[in-house]
């Protein structure tokens, strides 16, 4: 459920589908996006990303994916049903090119590399979709490649054809004859040609010597200064002519109705055909489109809930490409724990972006479209979406603003459930300061024990301290860079922000007198307070960016500590290495000693040497 109607307005969805349909390369293709409704049945959701993503994936691997060239031709078919009825050659010649596309498709998608099929879920869209080989046959036994009835469309149409070029051939010679003595007679000019006039061959004559010559005239110029005479030797012959063509009209049609009664059996077959091309056209689009604007398919949840990291908004980005700048990535995270967000700061500073991202991308989503974010991101899927925003300010006084704004408040507290997103902006806004913002408190109370989901933009103070108070309402802020004194758009959940009202005041070049009255009017407990809570920021950034540092340098200390690990590993199992390779060494030398001492005095005793002999042989050990 979607609420209210104008609920794609209210968040540019129609934008959306305006580009979609640019990227459509048939009508029908276009009314698929015109048809594409938002939907919380999770498998339908998952099949439309997973078809999506499955061509995304094929314009980016840069494979040439036939070109699809097809025409509506639903109307057609619809009324050949009907015995007698034919289609015309161009509508035949429409259906040929129409079925040549449908069948590169099918063959493009049915492809497969080691037994797996490329892209499973678009071969499983293809399933039962039928190929029609002699159609095609049947239309080129019919028409040339330039979409005309051929000769040889039937033996009687060859035959016509052919006593129709012999009667034409015969006239033009009679013609040919017959100019060339009216030129010699000086009753038609030279280097004039026969012409055409309803069907047939005829001469043009000056008024002044139309009865010059016998026969019929059939028109004259604009200007009156030529007139166009059949001779009336050449009557008999054209009126064969016009005939013959007749015949051949006849025996077109005859041929184009024997062609309906053909493929009449496959009608329906042939109307899925259609629609199966529609389909791929309009998955063709959401793929590209998503091409242009960097998205993918995240995980998909069949829960409530958001965790999406570097969301941007589409057409925020394709508006700032073009000026070459970048928009600023947003993370948001809603689920059991924390079901509401608060989101304060400075006007301009990027709240309503915030909340106008996540019911577009979350509506983005349910309608199967590939959204911009990372591919880690999760998404899960609600059953109602519900926005109020203030856009009809600039055209309505506050008390209607308000009336309107409390009327969808109500429709909100009656219809919200757990499965709901709130989408409120300026919650609160548009009467009495302090009454808009009890009235908020309530109702945001109520919002949280039904346990809807919500994003909420506020200035009020106690709807800031009311998400600080309570369990599973979360303050957010749009951080402001207070010493270039400009919004950075970016978004920190679990604090609240400052509207910087007094920063920005100076800044524009508001009277001091002006400011310092303000200052005064609503004291300096107030003004201090909000300067506490910048304070609070600062220092929060301040020892983040630290903590990010040392959690840096941790893990730089602990890559460190590893390597040491493994170069000391490395120089124990070297060290082993070597006293295990010296101690065979010196075990091998020992054994090799003790042999040649062994030797020796064997050789001793069995020479019973000399003792000059002894000694040599001592010398030698």
């Amino acid at each position: 459920m979607i609420y209210p109607q104008n609920f794609e307005l209210k968040t540019g969805f129609d934008q959306i589908r305006s580009l979609l349909q640019e990227q459509c390369n048939s009508a029908l293709g276009k009314e698929k996006v015109l048809e594409m409704q938002f939907s919380d049945n999770y498998k339908d959701i998952l099949l439309a990303l997973d078809l999506s993503a499955e061509f995304l994936e094929i314009l980016r691997s840069e494979k040439a994916f036939p070109e699809i060239l097809f025409v509506d031709l639903r109307a057609v078919l619809k009324r050949i049903r009907i015995e007698g009825s034919y289609a015309d050659q161009n509508e035949v010649y429409d259906l040929r090119r129409s079925l040549d596309s449908f069948h590169k498709v099918l063959h493009f998608l049915s492809r497969e590399e080691q037994n797996t099929l490329l892209y499973p879920r678009l071969h499983e869209l293809s399933a039962g979709q039928q190929a029609f080989p002699r159609i095609i046959e049947h239309i080129d036994s019919i028409l040339n490649k330039f979409g005309e009835i051929q000769d040889h469309a039937s033996p009687e149409l060859a035959q016509i054809r052919k006593r129709i070029a012999i009667t034409t051939a015969g006239i033009s010679r009679k013609l040919h004859i017959l100019i060339k003595k009216a030129q010699e007679d000086g009753i038609v000019e030279k280097g004039i040609s026969p012409s055409i006039r309803d069907g047939r061959l005829v001469i043009p004559v000056a008024p002044a010597h139309k009865r010059r010559i016998s026969g019929i005239v059939h028109d004259e110029s604009a200007s009156g200064k030529t007139v166009f005479i059949e001779p009336a030797e050449l009557v008999e012959a054209n009126n064969q002519i016009r005939e013959l063509q007749s015949e051949e009209k006849r025996e077109i049609i005859r041929i184009l109705i024997q062609f309906a009664d053909y493929i009449r059996p496959q009608n329906e077959d042939l109307l899925a055909a259609f629609d199966y091309m529609a389909q791929i056209d309009f998955i063709r689009a959401k793929a590209l489109f998503a091409n242009k604007i960097n998205a993918f398919k995240p995980h998909l949840s069949e829960s409530s809930l958001i965790n999406w990291n570097r969301a941007i908004h589409p057409l925020l980005f394709l508006a700032l490409q073009k000026q070459g700048k970048e928009v600023v990535p947003l993370d948001i995270q809603l689920d059991e724990q924390q079901r509401i967000l608060v989101i304060s700061g400075p006007n301009a500073g990027g709240k309503s972006v915030c909340l106008k991202t996540t019911g577009l991308l979350q509506y983005m989503l349910q309608c199967g479209l590939l959204i911009p974010m990372q591919e880690n991101s999760v998404c899960g899927v609600f059953s109602r979406l519900f926005i109020d925003i203030g856009d009809e300010q600039s055209i309505e006084n506050d008390l209607s603003t308000y009336s309107s704004h409390l009327t969808n408040i109500k429709y909100f507290l009656r219809n919200a459930g757990e499965r709901t997103l709130l989408l409120i902006d300026e919650f609160g806004s548009g009467t009495e300061p302090k009454i808009g913002g009890a009235i908020a408190e309530a109702c945001l109370d109520i919002f949280k024990q039904k346990k809807v989901f919500g994003v909420i933009t506020t200035h009020y103070d106690n709807l800031k301290h009311y998400a600080e108070d309570n369990e599973g309402v979360l303050n957010g802020a749009m951080l402001y860079d207070r010493h270039h004194m400009q919004p950075l758009f970016r978004l920190e959940t679990g604090r609240p922000g400052s509207s910087f009202a007094v920063e920005i005041a100076r800044t524009i070049g508001l009277p001091q007198e002006v400011i310092d009255k303000a200052t005064e009017l609503v004291g300096s407990d107030y003004i201090d307070m909000d300067k506490y809570l910048q304070d609070v920021v600062r220092d929060k950034r301040y020892w983040e960016k630290k903590r990010m540092e040392i959690k840096r340098l941790e893990k730089d200390l602990a890559q460190l500590t590893s390597d040491y690990q493994e170069q000391m590993e490395l120089i124990k199992q070297e060290r082993k290495q070597i006293l295990g390779k010296a101690k065979t060494q010196a075990e091998q030398l020992l054994s090799q000693a003790n042999a040649e001492i062994e030797s020796t005095i064997k050789s001793i005793r069995e020479s019973q040497a000399e003792k000059e002999q002894t000694k040599q042989l001592r010398a030698n050990l």
